[in-house]
């Protein structure tokens, strides 16, 4: 069976889209290479920091080489399992909701109860969750979280969060991102076109509670957004070091009149 064209491709912890079998950005990796984050270097270093305190007498065991490849390691480790456990709460605590009997991890017992209370207190009808979304225009895919039908009336599309560390400004780029989609892959493997939405927002989700935060992510948004995608596309492939950067010149020969 032929792979469709356009289509996100999953391997180990991460994944890939292609788009009309070429393949294209994905909106965090457009602003993860192409949004400026100073605060990731204290992040990095304190995380490396902390693991080595955390795990000394088991570095202590390694050779000099081991030890250095686990450090340099450590920060993505502690950054991949706040990543995941955003994924993990939606999908356990949307099989609860619909009945379905699964075992919640100890340590994410707290995030499903307030993923529950917050579908609960916003009484959230779900039009969309998961999907694959894609913009032809300016060459770029994503994977949105929700867009629902809340308890105030209003469409919104959201992002969950679960990192110790909140919302951030940028996410509401990462939400223009996916509002300014084109068209949607539905589970019927089809393009549908993007439903326009009247909110959107992130969802703080916590071992002990929730926060919802309406977020901005009009043309403004947008426009800084498309910004950031096309550096991230010049720090990729797009444009390599040898369109833009000649040989070295030799000095010029003989004496100048």
């Amino acid at each position: 069976m032929t792979a469709p064209p356009t289509r996100r491709v999953s391997h180990g912890k991460g994944h890939s889209y292609f788009l009309d079998g070429s393949k294209e950005i994905g909106v965090t990796t457009a602003l993860g290479e192409g949004f400026p984050k100073p605060a990731l270097i204290n992040w990095a270093a304190r995380t490396t920091a902390s693991y080595a305190v955390d795990h000394w007498d088991e570095l202590h065991e390694m050779s000099v080489t081991e030890r250095y490849r686990v450090l340099e390691k450590a920060r993505y480790a502690d950054r991949d399992e706040a990543g995941n456990a955003g994924t993990q709460v939606h999908k356990l605590a949307q099989a609860l909701a619909t009945g379905i009997e699964v075992e919640v991890p100890e340590h994410l017992e707290g995030h499903v109860d307030s993923y529950l209370k917050f579908v609960d207190e916003w009484r959230v009808r779900e039009r969309l969750h998961e999907v694959v979304v894609i913009n032809r225009r300016f060459r770029y895919m994503g994977t949105l979280d929700v867009i629902g039908d809340l308890a105030d009336g209003r469409a919104w599309l959201l992002d969950f969060k679960t990192a110790r560390s909140g919302v951030f400004a940028e996410n509401s780029l990462q939400l223009s991102g996916y509002r300014n989609a084109e068209t949607y892959i539905g589970a019927d493997g089809e393009e549908h076109p993007m439903p326009e939405v009247d909110q959107c927002g992130v969802v703080w989700i916590r071992s002990d509670g929730y926060d919802l935060f309406p977020l901005e992510a009009g043309e403004d948004e947008f426009r800084i957004f498309l910004y950031a995608l096309g550096i991230a596309r010049w720090r990729a492939s797009q444009y390599p070091d040898a369109t833009v950067i000649g040989e070295a010149l030799e000095p010029p020969q003989g004496v100048l009149a």
